[in-house]
């Protein structure tokens, strides 16, 4: 990590980038408020500090002590914000993205799409190509839900992400899509996140249900070493001894990641729990314990889904679950505004 002064120029900055280049390495550079770093990825181990200090502008050379280099705070201390159209993750303001798991017909999805709207959702989630246990149940309407996908999103409004399932397909559903799902079984698909990297769409990326939040992190870096820091983490649950739940809810994933990366924080918890009576409680405390947003599994008949019906909200609870979760988020703001200036700031105990 290349940290140059406050006063540094353009040139200098190019002057630092170039060089690194010339050592066969690749430079990110960071804009901070204050100063510019920069990070430099690639076998650095093997390029003496020195051969950077000497560079005018330059303040100091640091390693980073984590694994993971571009998505930690070492490098970039302020949070990134990701923006998706209208819509902002990372900011003050908590996002939530709702519909259903699958995109059924056209019917269903827009008669869903204006529900999740009415009730407060800001982004329409809906899987048009489905991952699923087993190769016998519904695997999704392929270009078609795609094209359902991005009516709704005309209708309503509402920017769409879904789900991509392998790189070839990148390109077909980044022409639908505001955003790129990479699911929980795709999580280490190492060419598809340099695949969705390459293409600069936004990416929300859930963690694998046996992943390590390094591991998950490592996952991001792939993304953001193709030059696209357009990255939402997204905690889903992780598969642990427990069977009362579909998966174990980490909430503690959630602070441990504020504190390790710049990038935005949101929690699934439909697929999480698994059981709509699990879904609003799970909200309420994702958002207390700093989740950015939620997204959640809506559907207007859920007995009748073809995917995750027992795991998702009818309109009406929904919409009383997004109350209460925007409730929270005030309350959470109120006391941070009262307690930062006594001196409970983010490193305080």
């Amino acid at each position: 990590m290349i940290i140059l002064k406050p006063d540094t120029t353009e040139d200098q900055v190019q002057l630092v980038v170039a060089r690194v280049r010339e050592l066969g390495l690749t430079p990110h550079v960071s804009r901070g408020k204050e100063r510019i770093v920069i990070g430099v990825v690639g076998e650095a181990r093997r390029v003496e500090p020195g051969v950077f200090r000497h560079l005018p502008g330059v303040d100091d050379v640091v390693p980073i002590s984590r694994p993971y280099k571009l998505t930690s705070r070492e490098f970039h201390p302020e949070n990134t914000l990701v923006r998706v159209g209208p819509v902002t993750f990372g900011g003050t303001d908590i996002v939530i993205i709702a519909g259903p798991c699958s995109v059924e017909s056209r019917s269903q999805l827009l008669e869903t799409a204006h529900a999740v709207k009415e009730a407060g959702a800001q982004m329409l989630r809906g899987g048009a190509f489905k991952p699923r246990t087993s190769p016998y149940s519904f695997q999704g309407l392929g270009e078609k839900g795609l094209e359902y996908l991005a009516e709704a999103r005309e209708v309503t409004g509402l920017p769409v992400v879904t789900e991509v399932m392998a790189p070839e397909q990148v390109p077909l559903v980044a022409r639908y899509a505001d955003m790129l799902q990479i699911g929980a079984r795709n999580m280490q698909n190492y060419p598809l996140l340099k695949a969705a990297g390459r293409m600069g769409k936004p990416i929300l990326l859930k963690r694998g249900m046996g992943a390590t939040v390094t591991e998950w992190l490592l996952a991001a870096e792939y993304i953001l070493s193709e030059g696209n820091w357009q990255v939402v983490m997204c905690e889903r649950g992780i598969r642990t001894f427990e069977t009362s739940t579909r998966n174990t809810t980490d909430i503690n994933a959630i602070p441990v990641l504020k504190r390790a990366t710049h990038l935005p924080v949101i929690l699934d918890p439909s697929h999480s729990t698994g059981h709509w009576e699990y879904v609003t409680p799970i909200a309420r405390a994702a958002i207390a314990a700093g989740a950015d947003g939620l997204i959640v599994e809506v559907h207007p008949r859920p007995e009748e889904a073809l995917s995750d019906g027992g795991q998702s909200l009818k309109p009406e609870r929904f919409a009383q679950m997004v109350r209460e979760v925007r409730a929270i988020a005030q309350i959470v703001r109120e006391v941070q505004a009262a307690l930062v200036p006594a001196g409970g700031g983010p490193n305080g105990r």
